[in-house]
């Protein structure tokens, strides 16, 4: 019965009101996770609200308890790729960054309610948000390489004007989790709300009614001014931390070096040793694209960085890794990924022409 009604259902619910439309997620038994069909239904959404004069700004949530999104529809892919079906899966990630791409170019304010589980490419759609609000219960990551593929949705560029020094390189490498206030200290959400007053908030804006500036900056400093008694300020510092990544980490070119540095740890020595094993786990070839397209990124417009991500995942999907990791840890769940190669030192040269 529930798999019947997630066929039946539509993969987004769009409800307008005085001056703003509101785009749910609606796959909640997947974790509201992007298939083709619901990019296409928010990109035909779009076109809609950019046409009507009286929808002045977006709100972006999910469906469920359990999160807004955690991410692409992997599973979907790598079946895609096993099947020698390389043009349908370049295909979805292609609409899917044409998407991410359109929201941050969008002509009006996007606020995105990042509450519970918001991984991936759902942190490529709520990256776009001028508001992006964290809840007590957000987790947000991009655990890319633990599947065998690499951030992608433009983080390798628009992290650097997000995050704190370091935090690029750390967040995208090891796939670090971000709960909570977290996920603002690190510059990935503007703001965080108690989750119990989301539906009060999002009553104040089905009911705005007032005219927002023209220019998206303007209008979202109008937005900003009505929900800011919304916000809580209780953002803990972690400046030692802070500290940490941005020697270890920050403007890192080779990932066997960052090895040998967290080997030989002098500082944070518990953080050093968790990282140096959460990186050892993960596919050696989607690290080493990472930081490639870190480097590679930095700096780019947003256009240039997405046309990279495209050139690295048809990469990534011509590797065996990427159906390697997607079956051992979202199909068998055996956890026990055989990468090829092996070992970072054996990644050697990549020929990712970006």
């Amino acid at each position: 019965m529930n798999e019947l009604r997630d066929q039946t259902e539509p993969t987004i619910i769009v409800d307008r009101h005085a001056r703003m439309t509101s785009i749910v997620l609606n796959r909640p038994r997947v974790l509201n996770s992007l298939n083709l069909e619901m990019i296409r239904a928010i990109d035909h959404a779009l076109d809609e609200i950019e046409a009507d004069q009286n929808m002045q700004f977006v709100l972006f949530s999910g469906a469920g308890e359990r999160g807004f999104c955690a991410g692409g529809d992997v599973k979907a892919i790598a079946q895609a790729v096993q099947q020698k079906l390389s043009p349908t899966a370049e295909q979805i990630l292609e609409e899917e960054y044409d998407l991410c791409l359109r929201l941050h170019r969008f002509p009006k304010p996007l606020i995105a309610l990042a509450d519970g589980i918001t991984m991936g490419a759902g942190l490529g759609l709520a990256s776009a948000a001028d508001l992006l609000l964290a809840t007590e219960r957000t987790r947000m990551a991009m655990p890319e390489t633990r599947i065998g593929f690499f951030p992608d949705v433009g983080a390798s560029g628009w992290m650097f004007a997000k995050c704190p020094k370091g935090y690029p390189e750390y967040l995208g490498l090891t796939g670090y989790e971000m709960v909570g206030a977290e996920a603002v200290r690190t510059g990935f959400a503007s703001h965080l709300v108690k989750s119990e007053r989301l539906p009060e908030l999002v009553t104040v804006l089905e009911g705005y009614s007032g005219t927002l500036s023209r220019l998206r900056s303007a209008a979202t400093e109008e937005l900003l001014a009505v929900l800011v008694h919304f916000f809580d300020s209780n953002i803990p510092p972690k400046p030692e931390m802070d500290e940490w990544v941005a020697t270890y980490f920050a403007g890192k070119s080779s990932v066997v070096e960052i090895m040998e540095s967290l080997r030989q740890c002098s500082m944070q020595t518990q953080l050093c040793d968790g990282v140096f094993h959460r990186l050892a786990e993960r596919s050696p070839t989607a690290v080493a694209v990472t930081l490639s397209l870190l480097r590679h990124n930095e700096g780019r417009q947003l256009e240039e960085v997405f046309q990279a991500d495209l050139k690295a995942a048809r990469f990534i999907l011509a590797h065996p890794d990427y159906v390697e990791g997607v079956r051992a840890r979202l199909i068998d769940k055996d956890d026990n990924p055989q990468w090829q190669p092996a070992s970072i030192e054996e990644v050697g040269d990549l020929d990712l022409e970006l």
